[in-house]
């Protein structure tokens, strides 16, 4: 048996059985071996950033790694991207890099590059399977260190020579990551209680606080003491719509964050980070909370938040559900949110949703929050182009159920490839651009940084018509159906099509 046999059959032996791969020269025994050694599915993608992002979409439906499998140097830098917003979602991927031979490296050929640099970046850790080494134990501890205690990107490099150099087969076990701490102290259970009891009070929630127990926990605790629950503006995981715990979101602008922490007393943390601005900007502070504002944390982002919000609504007596302010059947908003309206009317209970729709975001969160219920994917790291990557990872993760993608037109061009692997792979997720040509974004950014009035340079760089992209073409020519809609009559009428077929649609919508 070969290293890149023993390498695949650790994988399967440790629960790893998807390999998204985008593969070069030095992966072809890698290749060879997944067909001699059953058990792992691959799933080719046509961008490294394709694969690592769908390896992130898959990480957080499924709660376990996916493999990549990227090539040198060059291949793993066009995937970091994704790989950066896997790990700021905490997702547990085992990236695995083909590398020259040891011996070629020190030929300094074209593709030599030091991968060990660029993996550390992104990752928890970076390991290297060398000829004649223990290759099964180094493939378990790289699957081990990405399932945690922190969870992330564990990086494995395979050396040419090592894939295809004969390897002593020896049975590693199953290792399980060591979980933190579940509950925490009486003193920090004490501080959070207080904290929360006073007027104005956060519970500032993420991470695992805003799903099943946890989330339900969080609403007594809420309205036990009257604080208010405050969810980070991304979440990897959030469940929402109709019958859910009510969590407002901390919005985006930095300058709405300070307006909302303004004069909060205290912010006790379940599985969130501190808030602070995603940009610096002139005479304004980093951190959104205000001073003398105490903070607590009760549970960090990779521990477990569910245990720690059980154990302070027992220290509360937080055990009625009653009051607790929940998602309830009303019409959708009006105005400019036509988009959120056609799609709240079309959620089915269970599906997902895949949320990059930047400027859009807010308006479409407000009228689906009483959709059926549904989870909700966002993204942690502001690297754009993960939608359509962690849609294509969430439905290969998701045993079938509908998974739908909103992307904004400019952020859909980073990794439109990934729109061929959901044809390839039949995979039923539909996916909504929204065309309003332009990055709208930076242009929302460049008003709060006082950059007016735009000069034809900045035009031409934030604007992305003449001439505009037609989605509709590009999706057909890869495979998927393609939907042009101009309203929400329009857009209901797509995406009820969509769900029908079972299988990956695309649909412009011009707004």
């Amino acid at each position: 048996m070969n290293g890149a046999e023993t390498v695949v059959r650790t994988l399967v032996s440790q629960g790893v059985d998807l390999c998204l791969a985008n593969p070069g020269t030095s992966e072809m025994h890698f290749l060879a071996a997944m067909d001699t050694q059953p058990g792992l599915r691959a799933v080719l993608a046509l961008h490294e950033n394709v694969a690592t992002g769908a390896a992130d979409g898959f990480a957080r439906i499924a709660g376990r790694p996916a493999s990549t499998l990227l090539h040198l140097g060059p291949g793993l830098a066009n995937g970091l991207s994704n790989l950066h917003n896997a790990s700021r979602a905490l997702s547990p991927v085992v990236n695995i890099v083909g590398d020259h031979a040891v011996a070629h490296r020190r030929l300094d050929a074209p593709l030599t590059s030091d991968i060990e640099a660029l993996a550390r970046t992104v990752g928890v850790a970076t390991r290297t399977a060398l000829p004649g080494a223990d290759i099964a134990a180094e493939t378990a501890s790289t699957i081990a260190q990405a399932r945690g205690p922190v969870p992330g990107v564990a990086t494995l490099l395979l050396p040419a020579d090592t894939a295809w150099s004969e390897a002593t087969e020896r049975p590693v076990a199953a290792r399980a990551a060591e979980p933190p701490s579940a509950v925490p102290d009486a003193a920090t259970l004490d501080a959070a209680a207080a904290a929360l009891r006073q007027p104005g009070a956060v519970l500032f929630l993420g991470f695992g606080a805003v799903r099943g127990e946890a989330l339900e926990a969080a609403g007594r605790i809420a309205a036990a003491t009257g604080a208010a629950l405050v969810g980070q503006t991304t979440n990897p995981v959030l469940e929402r719509g109709l019958g859910r715990v009510c969590v407002e979101r901390l919005p985006f602008a930095a300058d709405a964050a300070l307006r909302r922490l303004c004069g909060v007393p205290a912010l006790v943390l379940a599985g969130a980070r501190a808030p602070v601005a995603f940009f610096a900007r002139p005479d304004q502070p980093g951190r959104l909370w205000p001073p003398g504002c105490a903070l607590v944390e009760l549970a960090a982002p990779h521990a477990d938040a569910q245990a720690a919000l059980l154990a302070l609504a027992d220290r509360l007596g937080a055990h009625s559900a009653a009051g607790v302010r929940r998602h309830q059947a009303e019409p959708a908003p009006g105005g400019d949110s036509w988009i959120g309206q056609a799609l709240a009317s079309s959620l089915v209970e269970g599906c997902i949703v895949v949320d990059e729709a930047l400027t859009h975001a807010v308006a479409i969160a407000a009228a689906t929050a009483s959709a059926p219920p549904h989870l909700c994917l966002q993204n942690m790291g502001g690297s754009i182009g993960y939608g359509a990557p962690a849609a294509t990872g969430a439905a290969l993760a998701a045993g079938g159920r509908p998974v739908i993608t909103l992307i904004g037109d400019g952020s859909a061009m980073y990794t439109i490839q990934a729109l061929w692997t959901q044809a390839r792979e039949r995979l039923p997720v539909i996916t909504l651009i929204i065309a309003n040509r332009a990055y709208r974004i930076l242009e929302l950014e460049a008003a709060r940084m006082q950059v007016h009035p735009p000069g034809p340079a900045m035009q031409a760089a934030l604007h992305i018509g003449a001439p505009d992209l037609n989605f509709v073409q590009l999706a057909e020519g890869m495979g998927v159906p393609g939907r042009r809609v101009h309203n929400a009559a329009q857009l209901a009428a797509a995406l009820a099509e969509g769900l029908r077929a079972r299988g990956p649609l695309l649909i412009q919508v011009d707004v």
